[in-house]
């Protein structure tokens, strides 16, 4: 018993409380710090002109949220990072979305492009009618004052979907 309790014990992450004492790490926790490390990683000024690194850094964003996240990436004329903002937080099948406050957004940081993203905690990243529709609403709001929709990626887990590669933008 001791044994096999030493062995997970070792196999675990752990993290130090306030007293410092040392504990196994939830999933929130690792999720958290993974989030913490992808901002490092990631910061203003990164490229985000490759779909890859667009998705991997999407999937380490939303990918274990347990409610809908809408978020937008603002990026200058040369796909640069300005911004990564959680703008709208929902349950777990939807999340409202205001067009006029992500306008409100790309006009504060100046962007000249933006990629949007959500989560499904539902599992299924196939976009739904109403995705279709609010990607459409917020592209059109976006390109009356100058800004580009470059993608809308849904993240589940370790999967994505984009618009941009299935034609829908």
């Amino acid at each position: 018993m001791s044994q096999l309790s030493f062995s997970l014990f070792d196999a675990a992450v752990l993290v130090r409380d306030n007293h410092g004492h040392y504990a196994p790490a939830t999933a929130h926790q690792i999720l958290e710090a993974a989030r913490q490390v992808v901002d490092q990683k990631m910061q203003r000024g990164a490229s985000f002109s490759s779909p890859v690194t667009v998705k991997a850094y999407l999937q380490a964003k939303l990918g274990g949220l347990e409610f809908e996240v809408f978020a937008v990436m603002f990026l200058d004329t040369r796909h640069r990072m300005i911004e990564y903002t959680e703008m709208f937080r929902g349950t777990i099948y939807s999340a409202s979305v205001y067009p006029r406050e992500v306008v409100k957004e790309a006009l504060r940081f100046n962007a000249a492009a933006v990629i949007l993203s959500h989560n499904h905690p539902s599992g299924n990243p196939e976009p739904s009618a109403a995705d279709r529709a609010l990607t459409q609403r917020l592209k059109d709001a976006l390109a009356l004052v100058d800004v580009r929709t470059l993608d809308h990626v849904i993240v589940v887990g370790a999967s994505t979907a984009s618009f941009a590669e299935r034609g829908l933008i």
